[in-house]
């Protein structure tokens, strides 16, 4: 249940939020801009790019704004199994660290091989794995796959299990493996970090990627981030429309 109606918008770069900029007001607040859309109060920040900026981000937009959902959004490398094509939205149900653990002869173990867990909440442990608001993520799904959503038909919208990598994955070899391991739908550098902070914190999230690449050889001619974030936008906006 949200408390706070304030909604925290968090993406990497200006470039995923600049239709999301455009609906706010121009005045900033130490790096974060506030407003309404779809008369819903929101505070957005772009991060920058990695785990370091993303968990930052989402430390300082709690401890200022105490907002009642975060949101992380933008682009994202669909893995090559995930039947997802480039300009469709991903969902997450979960986020997890793709490289945080053990790297051995026999290949690379999760945090809780170590034993140690990244975070303890209470009795929760937390090792590479978080899930993010379930009851959000299916009302999301559901806004997006309506006939009536803007997004339908042009784009599939799916949920699944995100990656979050400090080190972007440019072979097919590699994505064969993530996708293997960790069932993955999606990857990105953020998503993972913005969830451990919020789990701190016991605010609620989701994470909505509009998808730029296939997770193949990298090939950046291939990519249409464009058109992915525009996708990405169009869609938080519909779920701002038809949710709250």
């Amino acid at each position: 249940m949200i408390i706070n109606p304030l909604i925290g918008l968090i993406s990497a770069t200006e470039k995923e939020g600049r239709i999301i900029l455009r609906r706010l007001k121009k005045c900033q607040e130490k790096g974060f801009h506030t407003g309404r859309i779809k008369d819903i109060g929101i505070v957005y920040a772009v991060s920058g790019i990695g785990k370091t900026n993303a968990s930052h981000t989402a430390t300082l937009m709690i401890e200022r704004f105490h907002p009642g959902l975060i949101i992380n959004f933008g682009i994202g490398g669909a893995y090559p199994s995930s039947d997802l094509r480039i300009g469709d939205i991903a969902i997450a149900e979960k986020e997890i660290y793709g490289d945080e653990g053990l790297l051995l002869r026999d290949g690379f173990h999760t945090a809780d091989f170590i034993g140690i867990p990244l975070l303890e909440r209470g009795r929760k442990k937390y090792f590479n794995e978080f899930i993010l608001n379930k009851r959000l993520t299916k009302k999301m799904l559901r806004v997006l796959s309506n006939s009536s959503s803007p997004l339908s038909p042009v784009a599939k919208v799916k949920t699944g299990t995100f990656i979050t990598v400090s080190a972007s994955t440019g072979t097919i070899k590699r994505a064969k493996s993530i996708e293997r391991m960790f069932g993955a739908l999606c990857e990105n550098m953020e998503g993972a970090a913005v969830a451990h902070i919020c789990a701190m914190y016991g605010t609620p999230m989701l994470e909505i990627r509009g998808i730029s690449n296939i997770v193949e050889e990298r090939d950046r001619k291939k990519w249409d981030i464009e058109k992915s974030s525009f996708h990405c936008q169009l869609a938080l906006i519909e779920f701002f429309a038809k949710s709250f």
